[in-house]
């Protein structure tokens, strides 16, 4: 049985006073939201704390507030279980509620939240091991060793972004607020992230993510695909969002493909979306959009199934979305080609 290390958890019950722990604080200091994430990760010893401040007891960071057809806030302690089911969400974001719905399962869901997803820790083949693995084969550079693994020759480390809200709310335009005790200030949930497996996020450590503001939805089509081994429980190896807006012609007048889990953080693809803005989504138009969005995506060998076939797996994820907004015929490859 993995036991969790020594620590003090202090549970404040406002944003104020999590914030003051936080900063008197002594050693090495947490945030903790679900702790489905956490709590694991520190079983494993991949990551370590003296304090953790958990925000589970801080009412004014949950609930979703507004309405379809205008702004809706959705407080980063929102569970994903609340998310996926609410009425506002699934009537004006459903790519939204299909992504925080694949997520792992049940249980899980109704413990992690909306804010800790998009926080999650990035994950690697070489990193995501028991300590008495990692120790056997030495640590790699997320650990604190030399080497990255699974590019030996690379500097930095390649650990992947698997948060699935995260590319649905890049494509949708969200933005995350983030206080601190200097005050607050709000970012555009892409801007959230840096392709870096260690240091993914932008968030100052004495930051905390209040809230996820989502722009009125009117007029916005959106899909959400996401590729892993199995039907739950796993994670994505690939996640395509997809979201667009065409005229009264049904032209493509805005267009945003981002792409989940083919690098340290969500990827954007400016050539698929190039490509769609000023035509119609015809079935040769998707299929060159779809074509174009493998450019970006960097997939290496650090996660399930093989990393050739996951970089092709893009085109047809990215098909799959923009098919199904443009209400033609799916034309998913069989589950044995995954193997």
């Amino acid at each position: 049985m993995m036991r969790l290390p020594v620590f003090r958890l202090h549970q404040p019950e406002s944003l104020s006073d999590a914030m003051a722990l936080m900063a008197s604080s002594d050693g090495e200091t947490r945030l903790v939201a679900g702790g489905t994430d956490l709590w694991p990760n520190m079983k494993r010893r991949h990551q370590s704390a003296d304090v953790v401040v958990s925000l589970n007891r801080v009412a004014e960071l949950s609930g979703i507030r507004g309405e379809a057809g205008g702004e809706v806030r959705i407080g980063a302690m929102t569970t994903l279980a609340a998310v996926a089911a609410s009425p506002i969400v699934r009537a004006a974001y459903p790519a939204l509620a299909r992504a925080v719905e694949s997520i792992s399962s049940p249980a899980i869901r109704n413990m992690a939240t909306l804010g800790g997803n998009l926080c999650l820790d990035t994950r690697c083949t070489y990193y995501n091991q028991t300590e008495e693995w990692r120790t056997s084969i030495d640590f790699c550079l997320k650990e604190g060793g030399t080497i990255c693994w699974v590019a030996p020759e690379s500097p930095r480390c390649w650990a992947v972004s698997s948060s699935d809200a995260a590319p649905v709310l890049c494509a949708l335009g969200a933005r995350a607020r983030l206080v601190s005790p200097a005050g607050e200030r709000e970012v555009s949930v892409a801007e959230l992230y840096r392709d870096d497996g260690i240091d993914y996020l932008t968030k100052q450590p004495d930051e905390v993510l209040t809230e996820v503001v989502l722009p009125p939805s009117d007029g916005v089509q959106m899909s959400f695909w996401k590729l892993r081994r199995r039907g739950s429980i796993d994670f994505a190896v690939l996640t395509a969002a997809v979201a667009l807006r065409r005229d009264d012609d049904g032209v493509v007048s805005e267009a945003a493909v981002w792409l989940g889990a083919v690098a340290s953080a969500p990827v954007r693809s400016e050539a698929a979306e190039a490509v769609l803005v000023g035509n119609s989504l015809t079935a040769e138009v998707i299929t060159e959009a779809a074509t174009a969005s493998r450019k970006v995506a960097t997939p290496l060998d650090n996660t399930d199934f093989t990393l050739q076939w996951r970089s092709k797996m893009v085109i047809h994820y990215v098909e799959a979305a923009l098919r199904e907004i443009a209400g033609l015929e799916q034309e998913r490859l069989a589950p044995n080609h995954a193997m």
